[in-house]
C-alpha cells in the first residue's frame, strides 16, 4: 500500500484545458472518491494517475515516488473499468490469472492468489465460466478479482457500477466498501453519482470544469459546502436556493425573501452593519423545511410519496421560486393546496449571490 500525491496537475488536449492545477493528497489506505458532473475531468485525472494519459504539467507521486514517466505496468496500480474489460475468450480463472502470468509468477502462487480473491468475492463457483455466461454483477466481481490478485499499491475504479441496475448498485457499493475495509488498499473511485460518493468515501473530491471545488469528508461537504455548486451537487434531493437579502429594521437583523416574507434571525456575529442589504442565496436542505401554521406562504406543485417519506415541491407566493420539502410523515396534500413553510434557519446556509461562495455571517 502507498499514499498518492497529485501536485499542480494540468491536462490539455490541444487548446482545450481539461484539468487546471489539481492538488490532491490521498493517505495510505484511504478511500477517496472523485465526483462531479460529466465532463468535469475526473476520469481524465484517473487515467493520468494510471499512466494511460500523459500529464501536461505537474507531478504525480505514488508511495513517494514520482511516476510521471513511469509506464502503467510499472506503477503498481490496478484499475477496474466501467465496462469490465474482461477477455471474452478466457475463463474467469484465466482472466484473473492473466496479469500474474505476464509477471511470470509461479503456478502455485497464481493458483493460491486466484483462489483467495475468488473466496473474498464469493465467485469460487464461477471460475470455469466465460464472461458471456455471467451477469453484470458477476462480471464486475471478476473484474475486481483480477485487480485484487495483483496486490497493488493503489486501486483505481472508473465508474464501475454505472452499468448495473439500481438494486445491484446498492449491493455492490456495500461489497466494495467492505472489500476496502478488509484489504486496506489505497483506493481512488470515480463516479458521477453523489450518493455513491457519500456512502463509500473516507473523503470526497468535488470537481467542476477541471477544477477541484472542495475536498472533505462526506459530512463536511454536506454540512459546510464551500459554494453553491458543492451545496447543490451534494445531497439528494438537492439543497434549495432561495433569493434573499439581509435587512436591518430598528436595529434588528432580518432575512427578507424574494417573496416578501421577512424572517427574524439572531444577531449576526459580524454585526448588523456588515450584512445590511447583502444580496445572498439562502440554502436550505429539503429535510430542514417543515409545514407549519405560520410561515412562508406557498402552494403545492407536486407530491411524491416514496414510502419512507413524502417529497413535496412547493411554489413560494409572489415569486416563481420553488422549494423541495422532505416530510417524514405521510402528508395528505394535493397540487394547488396552500401551505405555510417553516425554514429552519439554524440549519440554513448563506452564499454570496454574485460569486456563489459561502458566507460566514
Amino acid at each position: 500500500m502507498a499514499g498518492l500525491q497529485v501536485r499542480g496537475v494540468r491536462k490539455s488536449f490541444g487548446a482545450t484545458q481539461i484539468l487546471c492545477d489539481v492538488d490532491i493528497d490521498v493517505a495510505d489506505g484511504e478511500f477517496v472518491t472523485l465526483v462531479g458532473p460529466s465532463g468535469c475531468g475526473k476520469s481524465t485525472l484517473l487515467r493520468l494517475i494510471a499512466g494511460l494519459e500523459e500529464i501536461s504539467a505537474g507531478e504525480i507521486q505514488i508511495g513517494g515516488k514520482r511516476v510521471n514517466d513511469v509506464p502503467p505496468k510499472d506503477r503498481d496500480i490496478a484499475m477496474v473499468f466501467q465496462n469490465y474489460a474482461l477477455y471474452p475468450h478466457m475463463r474467469v480463472v484465466d482472466n484473473m490469472a492473466f496479469a500474474l502470468e505476464m509477471r511470470r509468477e509461479s503456478k502455485a502462487a497464481i493458483a493460491s492468489r486466484v483462489k483467495s480473491a475468488a473466496s473474498i468475492l464469493g465467485i469460487e463457483t464461477l471460475l470455469d465460466r466465460y464472461p458471456r455466461q455471467l451477469s453484470g454483477g458477476q462480471r464486475q466481481r471478476v473484474a475486481m478479482g483480477r485487480a485484487i490478485v495483483r496486490d497493488p499499491q493503489v486501486f483505481l475504479f472508473d465508474e464501475p457500477l454505472s452499468n448495473l441496475d439500481a438494486k445491484l448498485r446498492v449491493a455492490m457499493r456495500a461489497e466494495i466498501k467492505d472489500l476496502h475495509q478488509r484489504l486496506k488498499t489505497t483506493t481512488i473511485y470515480v463516479t458521477h453519482d453523489q450518493i455513491e460518493a457519500m456512502t463509500m468515501a473516507d473523503r470526497i473530491v468535488v470537481m467542476r470544469a477541471g477544477i477541484v471545488e472542495q475536498i472533505g469528508t462526506p459530512l463536511e461537504l454536506y454540512d459546510q459546502p464551500a459554494n453553491v455548486f458543492v451545496a447543490t451537487f451534494i445531497g439528494s434531493p438537492a439543497m434549495n436556493l432561495l433569493t434573499a437579502e439581509f435587512v436591518v429594521d430598528e436595529g434588528r437583523t432580518k432575512l427578507r425573501l424574494a417573496c416578501g416574507t421577512s424572517l427574524p434571525i439572531s444577531s449576526p456575529r459580524r454585526g448588523a452593519e456588515a450584512v445590511a442589504n447583502r444580496q445572498i442565496h439562502l440554502g436550505v436542505r429539503p429535510e430542514h423545511i417543515d409545514l407549519a401554521e405560520d410561515g412562508v406562504p406557498a402552494s403545492v406543485v407536486v407530491v411524491e410519496p416514496t414510502g419512507s417519506e413524502t417529497q413535496v415541491l412547493a411554489r413560494l407566493e409572489n415569486t416563481g421560486e420553488t422549494a423541495m420539502i422532505c416530510l417524514r410523515d405521510r402528508a395528505p396534500l394535493s397540487p394547488g393546496e396552500p401551505v405555510k413553510l417553516r425554514l429552519r434557519l439554524d440549519k440554513a446556509h448563506v452564499f454570496e449571490r454574485e460569486s456563489g461562495e459561502r458566507l460566514e455571517i
